[in-house]
């Protein structure tokens, strides 16, 4: 959920089919789709479209919003989905583990021969163990061996990620403090390994650093494919893209069932389909606005994800400076844990839809007013720079009914996916993505992790956290089959609830 403008690479994925590279194509015999016209007259669309139609209450601030409780209830009552809201963020964290795409969203087209993926096309946590402790120690506690270093936040002892004199995060992926929530996200990882190298220490691990990494990215690979991606792809769809198979002999290997949509020659690849579309769902789950905590903040007190209204130093939830009291996470307030207010918490991210929150026009990227802050014009724009194919064209590929879209709404798959998304039948719309959402997204994780042949898929099929020398069945989860990103918060010790955050602060 990366929005940075200023790069200075351009992204590389030619459409031959016998391309091999860092970034790729899932269909690269579909020809690009645009609008008609010139580039200036398709910019001026896309943005009178994003801000007309893409918008959950137009012409009203993000702080408007989050200052009337009438308007939180009606937008929770309109967009509220029944996926708790840390997922929206847990999204954006796993986006940043697996794809770094530098390309500037100001260029007027991208040559597809030059994108580069800087991210390995890994779920293997480098955006939290950066290189290592040799190539970047200053993200390491010297003083204590295996360990990542760990801040405060000023005035308390609230713990934050480490940062410099001028409050950037000393972290492996610089944009896991894009905001206050997937910053915690991030710290929640720092502190789960820290106590995982406890734990291996007093099992007499000779390479503690080697065990807490093991375990955590096992954990964490669990969690992406059974819990994370359970709850937003289509049932049938998730099940037949990564499934354990049973060989002659009784044997089981982890066998792919969408190879026909994502297949590789030698190692995995990203696709500007997923990393440019369909994985940015996410942006139409984020909510306008979020309670964090009591008592810092308070309860029913609410802070916008952005509002850039010009303040020096605004009351939301941006990053990319020291972490206030006020911003620190209570994660029953976000996920599905033992909650001090049942029935009110855990807040429920929006529903995967066309419209986007208010915040999301009102993004950092430039002067305030500019069309650059406005999130869906950003991304309207980045798919035809990438030269993406339309979804309706992607649904006839996949021998699929294409939703319908009215003659003004764009082609963009990225849109498409929103659309199909929210046009689910019954209860379902919105709630999860849709068949071509579903199937690329299913697709292309379920083939990162059997390409990359150090993932327990490969190294050891049949493990799971029940199984793991370091993890607490009993404790690191509520129930045997319970792993959960919740498992993630227990593991690290953060605050859960509001007499965590008074004990901690």
């Amino acid at each position: 959920m990366s929005h940075q403008t200023h790069f200075g690479k351009s992204v590389l994925a030619p459409r031959s089919k016998f391309y091999q590279g860092p970034f790729g194509r899932i269909y690269p015999n579909l020809n690009p789709w645009a609008p008609p016209g010139t580039t200036e007259e398709q910019d001026a669309k896309f943005l009178e479209f994003a801000t007309k139609n893409m918008v959950e209450l137009p012409e009203a601030t993000p702080t408007e919003i989050a200052q009337d409780q009438s308007k939180i209830d009606d937008l929770e009552s309109k967009f509220g989905s029944q996926i708790p809201a840390g997922y929206t963020y847990f999204g954006q964290f796993v986006d940043h583990d697996v794809t770094l795409d530098t390309t500037s969203l100001t260029a007027r087209e991208i040559d597809p021969d030059k994108i580069i993926n800087f991210r390995t096309p890994r779920l293997d946590l480098d955006c939290v163990y950066g290189k290592g402790p040799s190539d970047q120690p200053y993200i390491y506690d010297q003083d204590n061996k295996g360990k990542l270093l760990v801040g405060t936040v000023p005035g308390t002892n609230l713990r934050d990620l480490p940062r410099n004199q001028q409050g950037r995060a000393l972290i492996g992926d610089m944009r896991n403090d894009e905001n206050s929530i997937v910053s915690q996200l991030q710290l929640a990882f720092i502190l789960a390994h820290n106590e995982l190298v406890d734990r291996a220490a007093e099992r007499g691990a000779s390479d503690t650093f080697s065990a807490a990494r093991k375990s955590l990215t096992y954990l964490y690979q669990w969690v992406v494919w059974n819990d994370f991606l359970k709850r937003i792809a289509i049932e049938e769809v998730y099940n037949c893209a990564l499934h354990l198979k049973e060989l002659c002999g009784g044997r089981k290997v982890w066998a792919l069932g969408l190879e026909d949509v994502y297949k590789w020659k030698d190692q995995p690849f990203m696709p500007v389909e997923f990393a440019g579309a369909a994985y940015r769902f996410g942006h139409s789950m984020v909510r306008n606005s979020y309670q964090t905590n009591d008592p810092h903040r308070g309860f029913k007190k609410f802070a916008t994800i952005f509002d850039n209204d010009g303040s020096q130093d605004p009351d939301d939830l941006r990053g990319f400076r020291p972490m206030k009291k006020e911003n620190v996470i209570q994660w029953d307030w976000f996920l599905q844990m033992t909650s001090s207010a049942p029935g009110l918490f855990p807040q429920m991210a929006r529903k995967i839809d066309t419209k986007l929150a208010n915040a999301l026009v009102h993004l950092h990227e430039a002067d305030a007013g500019e069309a650059e802050n406005i999130l869906a014009f950003r991304n309207l724009k980045r798919g035809v720079n990438l030269r993406l194919p339309s979804g309706i064209d992607v649904a006839k590929k996949m021998c699929l009914q294409p939703v319908a879209l009215a003659k003004d709404e764009p082609e963009s798959l990225w849109y498409y996916v929103l659309k199909e998304a929210e046009k689910l039948p019954g209860n379902n719309g919105g709630e999860m993505l849709g068949r071509v959402g579903s199937t690329i997204v299913c697709s292309v994780f379920a083939g990162l992790l059997k390409g990359d042949p150090t993932s327990f898929f490969n190294t050891d099929p049949c493990w799971t956290p029940n199984d793991d020398p370091l993890l607490k069945p009993g404790e690191d989860n509520t129930d045997d089959d319970d792993w959960t990103l919740a498992s993630i918060i227990r593991l690290s010790g953060l605050p859960i609830n509001s007499a965590d955050v008074s004990a901690q602060t």
